[in-house]
C-alpha cells in the first residue's frame, strides 16, 4: 500500500474528504517524528509502538576490504507490533476490527 492508497483508505473509513485525510496523516507523521526526536515513546495500543533507542559503539568490517572499522554509538528507532497487527499478519481476521 502506498501513501495515496493509505490516504484513500483512511478517508473512506473515517467518512471524511480525501484532503482532510491527507492533512491528518501529515499531522500524525509530524507528531510521531517530533516525539521520537525528543526521546518519547509513541504507542498506538494494539497496533504498534515506536521509540528511539541508543545503539552502542561496535566494530564492523569494510565489506570490500575486510578491514575492521569502528562504528560510533548513535540512535536508532525500534518498532514493535501490537496484538491487532500480529493477528492480521497471522490471518486471524476475527481480532482485526
Amino acid at each position: 500500500m502506498n501513501r495515496n492508497e493509505l490516504v484513500a483508505g483512511v478517508a473512506e473509513k473515517a467518512g471524511i474528504p480525501r484532503n482532510q485525510a491527507e492533512k491528518v496523516l501529515d499531522a500524525l507523521g509530524d507528531v510521531v517524528t517530533e516525539a521520537v526526536h525528543k526521546g518519547d515513546k509513541v504507542s498506538l495500543t494494539g497496533l504498534l509502538s515506536i521509540e528511539r533507542v541508543m545503539r552502542a559503539p561496535r566494530t564492523g568490517r569494510n565489506p570490500q576490504t575486510g578491514e575492521p572499522l569502528s562504528i560510533p554509538a548513535g540512535y536508532s528507532v525500534r518498532l514493535s507490533c501490537g496484538s491487532r497487527l500480529k493477528a492480521a499478519a497471522r490471518g486471524d481476521l476475527r481480532t482485526i476490527s
